[in-house]
């Protein structure tokens, strides 16, 4: 059996992982990750394939017969991988193009919304500076700034100060605005409250509840500092109550499942809401994401004991009302290593030390696993060649444990052992499923 990922972070090395660990319940195979990491590369039931082309993708799995593949990251839903596979016959998990839209435009998931009844912050649409400044006048801070399209983890901007606001619609409607970022941007109330992570398999029609997270954003201690794409998540969050569970999946998730339905484009895939529970239990939709987060990822898949194979074969099939998931009752708790000089202008080629002696020096092995993002390997190591940074997150060290506390004291216990110049990493990943416990 062979089966594709697609991506490079460390929420593909956590699929791919799985992927291979669920193989071996069944029969051995060989999972290819296109264009993976330095982690991936490490990992003996993973290979590398360093192609990212769609149609070099498409006759690679055609060759190889590869039995489906599964999309990780948001950029090639938006350049209509999941069309182009299924044109050509093959199996693929994730949105099409059109779907994608409610990761691709601000504008269209909020649209959207309000077409289907989801709850979510009130909002405008802006390509114009000038109006858009106005806008920001007239409603006062703290606001909400967000580039309409795809920006790689800079397009919102919480505005604290009206200089903050109008300094991020310039650079979001100007010349610097963030790569990829649409010629828009959504200008919507600030929403106070506790934010989660919610993410679910869909079929199309039936929905798979994912196990609970919540991750951290900002990049310094006490959700301090800049948005970054987050520093650190933990699985379960004890603030999802069983309560708001169905509340979330009868306000949010079904009606987003059903009215892409309604409009002619069944959503199969992950499906990811970013949520903000306001202090009197309100639910308001700060995001749609078709893809499973990063870091949610690594530690809601350490936590699977169902074979992960299994249910995306069920969710291609279209019958994923005809399984459960099964979970690790413990916590799982993942730290990020960001690069120095990360989320703005993240340094590259630090050699990471420490990452082949972790196994020795820690016994438990399957109670952890490192999670590679952005390393790559350069000649000049012991061995003629070494590991090195490659991107703004660099690795995610994610720890299983009986409570939060034991699951954090292990997480950091084993970054504790990794050491590369000018990293970034917030000691208190977790105070919050802490503090609620108290």
């Amino acid at each position: 059996m062979k089966l594709l990922v697609i991506g490079s972070g460390a929420r593909e090395h956590a699929l791919a992982w799985k992927l291979a660990e669920s193989s071996h319940k069944r029969f051995p195979a060989t999972v290819f990750v296109a264009p993976g990491n330095a982690g991936t590369e490490l990992e003996k039931d993973l290979k590398n394939l360093p192609i990212t082309a769609i149609p070099d993708l498409i006759e690679f799995a055609r060759k190889e017969s590869v039995a489906f593949t599964v999309v990780g990251p948001e950029a090639p839903l938006a350049e209509g991988i999941v069309d182009a596979f299924r044109s050509a016959g093959l199996k693929i998990f994730g949105p099409t193009q059109k779907a994608a839209q409610l990761e691709t435009s601000k504008d269209f998931a909020k649209a959207f919304m309000g077409r289907h009844g989801i709850p979510t912050a009130d909002y405008a649409t802006f390509s114009s500076a000038a109006r858009a400044h106005r806008y920001v006048d007239k409603k006062g801070v703290p606001i909400v700034i967000k580039a309409d399209g795809l920006a790689a983890g800079k397009g919102v901007v919480v505005a604290m100060t009206l200089e903050e606001a109008h300094a991020a619609v310039d650079r979001m409607l100007g010349e610097k605005r963030p790569r990829k970022a649409g010629p828009k941007i959504v200008i919507e109330e600030f929403v106070e409250g506790e934010e989660i992570s919610f993410i679910v398999m869909s079929d199309g029609r039936h929905t798979l509840p994912l196990a609970t997270s919540q991750d951290h954003k900002r990049l310094e201690e006490g959700d301090q500092g800049p948005n970054t794409g987050g520093m650190g998540a933990y699985s379960p969050a004890p603030s999802i109550t069983p309560t708001l569970h169905g509340k979330i999946m009868r306000e949010v998730i079904q009606p987003a499942i059903n009215g892409m339905e309604k409009e002619g484009e069944r959503y199969t895939g992950f499906l990811y809401a970013g949520l903000m529970i306001t202090p009197g239990g309100g639910i308001k939709v700060l995001e749609f994401n078709c893809r499973m987060g990063d870091p949610e990822a690594e530690v809601i898949l350490l936590r699977l004991k169902s074979n992960l194979i299994t249910l995306i074969e069920h969710a291609l099939a279209g019958n994923l009302d005809k399984i459960e998931a099964e979970w690790d009752r413990r916590t799982a708790l993942g730290v990020v290593m960001a690069a120095s000089g990360y989320p703005d202008s993240p340094r590259k080629g630090d050699a990471i030390q420490g990452l082949t002696a972790l196994p020795a020096m820690l016994p438990a092995e399957k109670d952890y696993h490192v999670f590679h993002a952005g390393t790559g390997t350069t000649g000049g190591g012991e061995n003629g060649e070494e590991i090195v940074t490659a991107g703004g997150r660099v690795l995610c060290v994610a720890a299983l444990g009986d409570s939060v506390r034991m699951a954090q004291r292990r997480a950091y216990q084993i970054a504790g052992q990794i050491h590369f110049e000018g990293c970034q990493m917030r000691p208190d990943i977790g105070y919050r499923a802490i503090n609620h416990r108290k």
